[in-house]
């Protein structure tokens, strides 16, 4: 299995407050802690968690925050395509408060890989699968090479630039900028997957919409900074295999449930296997 990821790899810095500040309020934070994240720093993460080969395509900025995701990322077994940038790699502020709710401040454009760089493109003609979430159209249609196209709901105006169909559009339905149906493209997905949290989500496709179940899980004492993504990543690789979308998103949902109890979600991710028992 070869899977590429295709996006912004951000620094983090997460702690817990007792709740979000409000004007001219000062917040401590405790239990700090600083990891690459993002939309595509958690999926990559997650699909690193596999047998399979996997290819991240992203961008680092020239400061000390780009060296440590940098660093961080070119640790893992994955075969990592770094596009440099002039500028300061952009960071991230998440607020962990006691209901498990997470407040997210960014800092700066999130650096994402174009076209033009000088990286491997044609190495995603030969992947199983491709999970975008960056915003070049032209990257969108070389990933389109790949057998499989999953893109996140948040990159739905590179997508209906792109003109190519995305096997599965993934997002959540608490997120306006990720809620959407069918009839928000053009050019119809195969699947439209939205994910709503402890209800488990939802599946819209050409012949009907279902649901599928959210598995149990212990009340997010460290946040849902990141299950989304981490179930995003893991839909990516069950699909690759040849699940169909049900399956997929029933196994796909224990990753993202898995991280919901941890404050730094890449130490918790489960590991993907090379196939279900």
């Amino acid at each position: 299995m070869r899977i590429a990821v295709i996006g912004h790899v951000e620094h983090i810095t997460l702690g817990r407050v007792p709740k979000v500040p409000g004007p001219g309020d000062i917040a401590h934070a405790k239990d700090v802690r600083t990891f690459p994240g993002g939309g595509g720093g958690i999926a990559f993460f997650q699909l690193a968690r596999s047998p399979g080969e996997v290819h991240l395509f992203t961008a680092v900025g020239n400061d000390e925050a780009g060296e440590q995701v940098r660093s961080r990322i070119e640790a893992t077994a994955a075969r990592v395509h770094v596009a440099q940038r002039a500028a300061a790699h952009t960071r991230d502020l998440v607020l962990i408060t006691p209901d498990g709710e997470r407040t997210i401040v960014v800092l700066g454009e999130p650096l994402h890989p174009e076209k033009r760089d000088p990286l491997p493109w044609d190495v995603l003609a030969s992947c199983d699968a491709a999970y975008f979430t960056a915003q070049d159209p032209e990257v969108l249609r070389a990933a389109r090479g790949a057998r499989l196209l999953v893109v996140t709901a948040r990159r739905r105006p590179a997508l209906i630039a792109s003109g190519v169909r995305a096997d599965v559009v993934v997002g959540s339905a608490a997120d306006p900028l990720e809620a959407s149906s069918l009839a928000d493209y053009p050019v119809r997905p195969g699947a439209l997957v939205t994910t709503e949290g402890a209800a488990g989500g939802r599946i819209e496709a050409s012949e009907g919409t279902r649901r599928f179940a959210a598995p149990r899980s212990a009340a997010p004492r460290g946040g849902s900074y990141g299950a989304g993504d981490s179930f995003a990543g893991a839909l990516t690789w069950y699909s690759a295999l040849g699940y169909s979308i049900d399956e997929a998103c029933t196994r796909a949902a224990h990753h993202g449930a898995a991280v919901l109890g941890s404050v730094e979600p890449i130490e918790v991710q489960l590991p993907l296997a090379e196939r279900i028992r």
